[in-house]
């Protein structure tokens, strides 16, 4: 395996790991609540208004990870079947480092412009590797 294709599985380990983390994160601002009876099953059966502000900030950016993340993952796994160069190293990474930032501001002060800001970076290259993919598609197509 090529230090490449290494660092890439390693990015990608590292978004699934963010994604867990954050599970963990929610569950202990939610269980307690719970435990404790502060929090009634039936009040969040189907609405998750009654959580609090803490525990809602941990629910969006837990469920944040099934949105970029997932065309994040197609995109790796793309790349890995064509052979992952360098630039996709970078971008790879790069993506990882925009959602940690992305997740930590969602938990944490939640200041939306700054989020926002984590969340477009990330999407922005997000597009670089998808057209990186795209141009790697192409050159192979004329080899064959």
């Amino acid at each position: 395996m090529s230090l490449a294709i290494l660092l890439i599985l390693l990015a990608l380990w590292t978004q699934g790991a963010l994604t867990i983390f954050l599970l963990f994160i929610l569950g202990r601002r939610r269980l307690p609540l719970v435990a404790d009876k502060k929090i009634a099953v039936r009040d969040i059966a189907l609405d998750t208004s009654p959580w609090p502000e803490d525990a809602q900030k941990a629910s969006n950016a837990f469920n944040n990870q099934f949105q970029l993340p997932v065309l994040f993952a197609i995109g790796i796994a793309i790349t890995l079947y064509l052979g992952a160069g360098w630039p996709e190293v970078v971008l790879a990474w790069a993506f990882v480092g925009s959602r940690i930032v992305h997740a930590t501001i969602h938990v944490t002060s939640n200041h939306v412009y700054r989020r926002f800001s984590a969340y477009v970076v990330g999407f922005c290259i997000l597009i670089a590797l998808w057209i990186a993919i795209l141009v790697r598609l192409v050159l192979a197509f004329q080899t064959v």
